[in-house]
C-alpha cells in the first residue's frame, strides 16, 4: 500500500498509510479530536491486510476514552 486506504471499523473511519515496508500510519477520519492517529511498526516487511488493520484499529479504539475521545489514563 503506497497510497491512502480508507477503512470503517466498529462505526469510525481512518485513513492508512503505508509510511515504510514495516510502518503503518493511521488517521481517525471520524473521531471527534481533529488529527488523532497513531503509527503501528511491524518485525516483517508483510504487507498488512484488511484483517490487519482492523485489529490494528480495535486495539487503538479500544484504549480510547468514550467521555474525551482521547487515549484513556
Amino acid at each position: 500500500m503506497t497510497e491512502e486506504h480508507r477503512m470503517t471499523v466498529d462505526g469510525e473511519t481512518f485513513s492508512i498509510r503505508r509510511r515504510s515496508p514495516n510502518t503503518y500510519s493511521y488517521e481517525w477520519i471520524s473521531g471527534r479530536n481533529p488529527g488523532h492517529d497513531f503509527e503501528i511498526g511491524a518485525s516483517s516487511t508483510q504487507e498488512f491486510d484488511d484483517d490487519m488493520h482492523e485489529e490494528a484499529i480495535r486495539r487503538f479504539l479500544a484504549e480510547i476514552d468514550p467521555q474525551t475521545g482521547y487515549l484513556a489514563d
